[in-house]
């Protein structure tokens, strides 16, 4: 949709294809029912890129609320702040357990292990082998499903970089200098964002009403099947199908592809060679499903989130919708809240029936004392296939044979966003690659490289980190379409 929208800003005719029969926004949607809104999972606005702060406001420029951030983990019986507030935590794990993770702590400083590659030797070395084990292993092996000796560190270096324990410590403790601007902040450690007063999805639904009246054409329940590429013309002839079967066609000089790479290099022809379809193949995603529950409003917590690092209950996070924005939860006296579970397509979580999901929410929050499970008025379960591209050992060097295989053959093929390009990304990371790319475009030649953004959003040439991108100079009416 940030391509679309910026096309139609150039004068470019696009085309946006999307799955969905319903919502625009891909898991940034927002999704309703009877009238409540939920997002899949929680999207907060705040990016370190100005560009993408500035577009969100051209878009949504009087919907915003900003929200204080209120998060908490969920371990042992017992609920700690997080971030992290030192004396909360210490009174809850006890002066022996405390003492004990500093202890481990300083030995990870002390003898760390060199040059880790996977998720748990990386947090070990950054936190201590005892924290490590207390607020990292569970949730995650949760989330992935794998061990976390099997996960790859680059998780851990993109998602909590700039985190380690003595950092979390001296801001828990107030001892932080204030930063000069936002690319001075950790992001996991920020205190409060903006949110679309309904939801993620109204920043997309407002882009695509836009788009279109710029000329722009959205097609819903447009499943891509094929793209076939003319390498003489240089175009491409992109085949979609709606949920009933029936198929239609669009010609395009250039195509922006969020999809999964591993659907992608299955549907191009000519066909890719051997490897880097073999490559392609291997890539791995974590599935998703969220049970949204409607329930009576006893105030228990006000959290926007809460991790749960308890390996007695499936669930993984759960979600207070009204804390996010009292706008989705329409009924006076009610909540929303939302159970995330992850899964793999087809495992035993993902094909449970709705009801049984309901049921196991309502048992599981009751037994977390977040609510009665006679409380529970209504439910919903929504399933969202490749929530989450895996990093397993391998992935970064299929995701190289892939991009090489699509450089040398297909130059007009663009990848964007967390499937599009396998990496597990916010949004203003997915939004920034899809200016970049159409910056290339409308330039008509490859002027930026969309994996030298980096996950705060930011575009860095090899050997100039920190240097500020300059978009939206350049954009100009041209004669090309893109879908």
């Amino acid at each position: 949709m940030t391509a679309g929208y910026l096309l139609g800003k150039a004068g470019v005719k696009v085309t946006v294809l999307e799955a969905d029969a319903t919502y625009v926004g891909g898991i940034s949607r927002t999704v309703q029912y009877k009238g409540y809104g939920f997002d899949i999972g929680g999207h907060r606005f705040f990016s370190k890129a100005k560009q993408v702060e500035d577009l969100w406001r051209e878009i949504l420029p009087d919907d915003f609320l900003e929200r204080p951030r209120e998060s908490r983990i969920y371990y042992r019986g017992n609920f700690f702040s997080y971030p992290l507030k030192a004396f909360d935590a210490l009174s809850k794990l006890g002066v022996l357990e405390s003492a004990l993770c500093v202890l481990s702590y300083g030995k990870a400083k002390l003898h760390p292990t060199p040059s880790p590659t996977n998720l748990e030797d990386w947090v070990t070395n950054q936190f201590g082998e005892r924290l490590f084990r207390i607020f990292f292993k569970t949730y995650t092996e949760k989330v992935w499903g794998m061990d976390c000796k099997e996960i790859s560190s680059d998780w851990a270096a993109q998602r909590i970089k700039g985190l380690s324990l003595g950092t979390a410590i001296i801001n828990a403790l107030g001892l932080t200098r204030k930063p000069k601007d936002k690319s001075e902040v950790v992001k996991t450690l920020i205190d409060s964002f903006r949110y679309p007063r309904k939801g993620p999805g109204m920043m997309w639904d407002a882009a695509a009403t836009k788009m279109k009246a710029m000329g722009g054409s959205l097609q819903m329940d447009a499943r891509v099947s094929a793209l076939a590429y003319d390498g003489d013309a240089k175009t491409w002839t992109v085949t979609y199908e709606s949920a009933a079967g029936e198929k239609s066609t669009v010609t395009a000089d250039h195509v922006i592809s969020s999809a999964p790479i591993r659907e992608l290099m299955n549907a191009i022809t000519p066909k890719p060679t051997d490897a880097a379809l073999t490559a392609a193949n291997k890539l791995r995603y974590r599935d998703f499903l969220i049970v949204a529950l409607i329930l009576k409003d006893r105030e228990i917590f006000s959290d926007n989130w809460i991790y749960i690092h308890d390996p007695s209950v499936k669930v993984g996070r759960i979600q207070n919708f009204k804390s996010w924005s009292p706008e989705l939860v329409p009924v006076a006296g009610t909540s929303c809240y939302g159970l995330e579970y992850f899964c793999f397509e087809n495992d035993g979580t993902w094909a449970m029936a709705d009801a049984d999901l309901i049921a196991l929410a309502k048992r599981e929050i009751e037994a977390l004392k977040l609510a009665k499970g006679a409380d529970v008025l209504d439910g919903c379960v929504v399933r969202q296939k490749k929530a989450y591209p895996v990093y397993d050992d391998e992935y970064s060097a299929h995701v190289l044979t892939v991009r090489k295989e699509l450089d040398a053959h297909f130059p007009n093929l663009h990848l964007v966003g967390r499937n599009g390009m396998h990496m597990y990304n916010n949004q203003d990371h997915a939004m920034m690659t899809a200016m970049l790319a159409v910056e290339n475009i409308v330039a008509g030649k490859p002027v930026y490289d969309l994996w030298q953004v980096n996950q705060d959003a930011e575009y860095h040439e090899a050997g100039s980190a920190g240097q500020e991108t300059k978009l939206g100079t350049g954009l100009r009416a041209v004669p090309r379409r893109v879908t």
